[in-house]
């Protein structure tokens, strides 16, 4: 089943309990259905079908309409719905955010950090993969993009501990899980010590990304971040 077909049987679910079959059963014809969520008879028909065929109805047909009622499984459903609904609305902040930038090849100043292994450890740890041994390095396309970028330190995010050697010390890093170009996932990263300002970013995963998706410098790529991390 396809995502958008999910979206009308969750459609027609809402629309049913909203016309009484939830927690009753009501008496619903095709023809008014179809009406009221302006579509053909034969397709809400069709939809019916598939909510009683995944347990989510029941339906009895008489001659002058269906005798619909909602089952259990058709109310948690609804109620899977309301509560993702619930905790979208009452966030302080947006499950995901994206950004635009354009390739540029960069300082090697991200591939220095992610190459200790004091942090190499945490990212399988806490993201679950190996980091490829380099960053994808950003430029984020205007305004809106950077002051999205700026608003992200205020969200939850997995956090690399830093540490100290015989050399200097390494500080926070930051870790925000991502989707890079709608296909691969990694993560976005930000140390608090770095010669970038919020106009660049750095993104790490398991694979090359330049590569992965065929990317070189001037290309622009859209990264999906997740801010609910906490």
């Amino acid at each position: 089943m396809t995502e958008k077909q999910e979206w009308q049987h969750f459609y027609m679910l809402l629309k049913l309990a909203e016309m009484g079959a939830y927690r009753r059963t009501a008496k619903i014809s095709t023809e008014y259905l179809a009406k009221k969520l302006g579509i053909s008879q034969q397709t809400a028909s069709r939809y019916l079908i598939e909510l009683e065929r995944k347990g989510w109805i029941q339906r009895n047909i008489s001659p002058d309409g269906s005798l619909i009622k909602i089952e259990d499984q058709g109310t948690k459903e609804l109620q899977k719905l309301y509560l993702g609904l619930k905790v979208l609305m009452e966030k302080s902040y947006p499950p995901s955010v994206t950004l635009e930038g354009t390739v540029f090849t960069g300082l090697g100043e991200g591939a220095y950090y992610i190459s200790k292994e004091h942090y190499r450890q945490q990212i399988v740890e806490k993201l679950g993969f190996e980091a490829y041994p380099g960053t994808l390095n950003l430029k984020l396309a205007g305004d809106y993009d950077v002051k999205t970028r700026m608003e992200l330190d205020a969200y939850p995010a997995i956090e690399l501990k830093g540490f100290k050697n015989e050399d200097r010390t390494f500080g926070l890093v930051k870790c925000y899980p991502a989707i890079i170009g709608n296909d691969v996932k990694g993560a976005l990263i930000t140390a608090l010590r770095s010669h970038y300002d919020a106009s660049v970013v750095e993104i790490i995963a398991p694979v090359c990304l330049r590569k992965a998706l065929g990317l070189k410098d001037g290309n622009k790529v859209k990264v999906e971040v997740c801010t609910q991390n906490s």
